[in-house]
C-alpha cells in the first residue's frame, strides 16, 4: 500500500520528492549513496527518489517477507508479474522491463548483474534502513543492467532498535522476521537479519490451478561495520537462502528450488581532507532448480564484482574517479547453448559542479570493454535549476548498454530448457532523457516529472519451428516508453494524503515485424490516492484506493484488451506498550482475473503455457493480522 509514503508526502518530509526545500530537516539530512558522489538530497543534479527509515517502518506490517509492498507505491514503479505459475514479479521502470533495473544492496550487485523475478520476492525489508530510486538509463554510473534505473537498498546500522515481527495471512502464509542490532558506540558493530516464510499452495477458485503457489523460505544476513572514528571504514555482509516453491496443477506441475550465497566488502579509507579512496567487491552464486510441466534443468549463476574509487571536491568541484571489473556466468548442461561467460572491464568518472547558488551540473561518463559485445561509450548529463522560492527544475539524459541474456521475463514465467542455442544476438542500447519539476510550499508539496526513453536491440522471444521451443531474438523495431508522472502530498498536521497518477505510452514492434504497437500488458493511466491519520503513542489507520487502466493483450485467447479496475486497501496499527498490533485489509473491491476470463487457456501457449499472462491480482480479498515487537 502507499500508506508508508503518505506521512513523508507533505513540503515538511516529502518520502519520495527529492527534497529541495530547506525546511524539509528529515530530508535534507538523507545523504544519498546511489549517485556515488554522497551528497544531500536536495543538492543532487540527478534526482533521486527516497522512502525513508519511518516509512519502510509502515509499510513493513503490509508484506513483512518481500519488498513489493514498498516498491510498488511509487511513481512510474510497478510490480509486473513476470511468472505467475510461481508468484514470481518484475520491477518495472517507466514501463522498461524488470531486467532493466539494477537492483543494489548497500552499493553491491548482491542479487547478481540482473535480477531475476523472485529477487524482491525473497527479501525481507525489516532491516532497510532507506530505499533510493534512480529513473532512466544510469550506465554512466554502473554500466550494463542500469537501463531503466537503480535500486539502491540501505541496510539499518549497529545501534538501532531490534525488533521481532509475527504475520499471518487469511491465505495460509505466514512469516516470523527479526532484527538484531549490536551497540552503535564501538569501534566494531554488528547487524543480523533472520526470517522464516511459509505459504500454503491453494487453487480458491477450484479450477485446478493454484492461484496462490506455496512456498518454504528461510533467509539469514549478518553484517559487520568498523569506523575507527578518523580515516577508516569497513564493511561487510553475507547472505544465506534457500526456497522452495511449487505451484501449477497436477498435470502441469511448476516448481522453483533456489539457493543463493553472496559476500560483500566496502572499505574506505580518507586521503586528507578532501579526497576518499574506496574499494567495493561482492560475490554472488545462485543454484536453480526449475520444474515447468514435464521439463526439468538445473542451472547455476554467479557473479564477481569488484572496484575502485578515487573522490574528492575542489572549489566548486565534486569529482569522482575509479576502474571497475565484473564476471558473470551461467552454466546449464541440459540446454545446450545457452550457457555464457562474461568478463568487462570499465573506467568512469563523473564531475559535479555548483555553478552558481542557483545552477548545478553534473556530468559523468563510463567505457566497458565487455569481452563478447565490444566496447561501450555510456554518457549522462544532468542540471539542477534552482527556480526561486519553494520551486526547482532537474533534467537529465543518458545512454547506456546491456549484454543479451537468455534468462528474460519470457523464458522465466517458462524454463530455460525451452529455449533454443542462441545465436547471432546484439547488445541492447539504450537512451532516455527526464524533466523533473517540484513545487513546495507547506503542507503542499507537488512533483511533475516528463520522460522518454529507448531501447534498440530489443529482446525478445519466438516459437520457433521445434514445437515447444523457443527462438532468443532481437526485435527490430526499438521499445520506446514516453509519458509524465504527478506526486501531490498534503501533510495538515496527523493526517497526510498522498495523490499520484501516472501516464505510459509504451510501444514496440509489432509481432509481424512490420510497423508498431502498443506494448503488451502496460496499463496507460494509473493512479493512487492514500490518506493516513497517525498518533505516534497510538498508532495509525489509514485507506488506499488505486486505479489501473486497461491495457493491451496480445497473448490472450480470452480477450484483446483488459477491463480497468480499482482496489482499495485498509490499514490499522495500535501501540500496546513495546508491542504494535497490526491488522490490514487488501483487495477489499475483491478484484480477479478470474472474474474477468479464465485462467487456464482452451490450448497451450508459447513454450507450452498452460496459463494466460497475469494483468491483474489472482488472489482477491486478503487479511493479515500480526504483532510487531521491539
Amino acid at each position: 500500500m502507499a500508506l508508508a509514503l503518505v506521512q513523508a508526502a507533505g513540503a515538511a518530509q516529502p518520502a519520495i520528492g527529492d527534497g529541495d526545500d530547506e525546511s524539509a530537516d528529515d530530508l535534507d539530512a538523507i545523504v544519498v549513496t546511489a549517485t556515488r558522489s554522497d551528497q544531500l538530497v536536495r543538492d543532487q543534479p540527478l534526482r533521486v527518489e527516497v522512502v525513508p527509515d519511518e516509512e519502510i517502518r509502515e509499510s513493513l506490517t503490509v508484506a513483512p517477507g518481500n519488498l513489493t509492498n514498498i516498491l510498488n507505491e511509487l511513481a512510474g514503479v510497478r510490480m509486473q508479474s513476470t511468472a505467475p505459475g510461481l508468484g514470481g514479479t518484475g520491477l518495472q521502470f517507466r514501463g522498461l522491463p524488470g531486467r532493466h533495473a539494477q537492483i543494489l544492496s548497500d552499493g553491491l550487485p548482491l542479487a547478481g548483474a540482473q535480477s531475476d523475478s523472485f529477487s524482491l520476492m525473497q527479501t525481507p525489508p525489516v532491516d532497510l534502513r532507506r530505499v533510493e530510486v534512480i529513473k532512466g538509463v544510469a550506465s554512466a554510473l554502473y554500466g550494463a543492467s542500469a537501463l531503466s534505473g537503480v535500486l539502491n537498498l540501505t541496510s539499518r546500522e549497529p545501534g538501532e532498535e531490534s525488533e521481532a515481527l509475527l504475520n499471518q495471512t487469511s491465505r495460509g502464509g505466514s512469516d516470523l522476521v527479526g532484527f538484531l542490532a549490536g551497540p552503535g558506540a564501538q569501534k566494531l558493530g554488528y547487524t543480523l537479519i533472520g526470517g522464516a516464510h511459509y505459504q500454503s499452495q491453494q487453487d480458491p477458485d477450484h479450477d485446478g490451478w493454484a492461484e496462490i503457489p506455496g512456498y518454504t523460505r528461510a533467509t539469514l544476513r549478518p553484517r559487520i561495520f568498523w569506523n575507527d572514528g578518523e580515516e577508516t571504514t569497513l564493511f561487510g555482509t553475507l547472505g544465506l537462502m534457500s526456497e522452495d516453491r511449487n505451484g501449477g496443477s497436477r498435470n502441469f506441475p511448476e516448481e522453483l528450488h533456489s539457493q543463493r550465497v553472496d559476500a560483500g566488502a566496502i572499505a574506505s579509507l580518507k586521503l586528507s581532507d578532501t579526497t576518499l579512496l574506496s574499494a567495493r567487491g561482492s560475490t554472488t552464486f545462485t543454484e536453480r532448480d526449475r520444474v515447468y510441466g514435464i521439463t526439468r534443468l538445473t542451472d547455476r549463476s554467479s557473479n564477481v564484482f569488484g572496484e575502485v574509487t578515487l573522490q574528492g571536491h575542489s572549489g566548486v568541484h565534486n569529482w569522482l574517479a575509479g576502474a571497475a571489473l565484473s564476471y558473470e556466468s551461467l552454466r546449464a548442461h541440459d540446454a545446450p547453448g545457452v550457457s555464457y561467460s562474461y568478463t568487462v572491464p570499465g573506467v568512469f568518472a563523473q564531475d559535479e559542479i555548483k555553478a552558481t547558488s542557483w545552477l548545478s551540473l553534473s556530468a559523468s561518463a563510463r567505457v566497458d570493454d565487455h569481452s563478447d559485445y565490444g566496447t561501450f561509450f555510456s554518457p549522462r548529463v544532468s542540471a539542477l535549476v534552482r527556480a526561486g522560492g519553494n520551486s526547482s527544475i532537474r533534467v537529465s539524459a543518458g545512454t547506456g548498454f546491456s549484454a543479451p541474456t537468455p534468462l528474460i521475463e519470457e523464458v522465466e514465467a517458462r524454463s530455460l530448457g525451452l529455449v533454443n542455442p542462441l545465436r547471432g544476438l546484439r547488445a541492447e542500447r539504450a537512451q532516455s532523457a527526464s524533466l523533473d519539476m517540484k513545487w513546495a510550499m507547506r503542507p503542499l508539496d507537488i512533483n511533475v516529472s516528463v520522460f522518454a526513453s529507448e531501447v534498440r536491440n530489443p529482446l525478445d522471444v519466438e516459437a520457433a519451428t521445434q514445437p515447444g521451443r523457443l527462438d532468443l531474438i532481437n526485435d527490430s523495431e526499438p521499445l520506446r516508453s514516453r509519458g509524465a508522472e504527478l506526486l501531490i502530498g498534503i501533510a495538515p498536521g496527523e493526517l497526510h494524503v498522498l495523490i499520484n497518477a501516472t501516464y505510459l505510452d509504451v510501444t514496440e514492434g509489432s509481432e509481424t515485424g512490420v510497423g508498431r504497437r502498443v506494448a503488451d500488458r502496460i496499463p496507460r493511466f494509473t493512479s493512487e490516492i492514500a490518506t493516513i491519520l497517525e498518533d505516534e503513542a497510538l498508532g495509525r489507520v489509514g485507506v488506499e484506493i488505486a486505479y489501473t487502466g486497461s491495457q493491451r493483450l496480445w497473448d490472450d485467447p480470452f480477450a484483446t484488451r483488459s477491463p480497468s479496475f480499482v482496489e482499495i486497501n485498509a490499514l490499522a496499527e495500535i501501540n500496546v506498550g513495546r508491542a504494535a498490533i497490526f491488522l490490514n485489509a487488501l483487495n477489499l473491491t475483491n478484484v480477479k482475473q478470474q472474474d474477468t476470463n479464465p485462467l487456464l487457456r482452451p490450448s497451450p501457449g508459447l513454450g507450452g503455457n498452460p496459463i494466460t499472462d497475469a494483468w491483474a491480482p489472482l488472489v482477491g480479498r486478503t487479511f493479515n493480522l500480526g504483532v510487531r515487537l521491539k
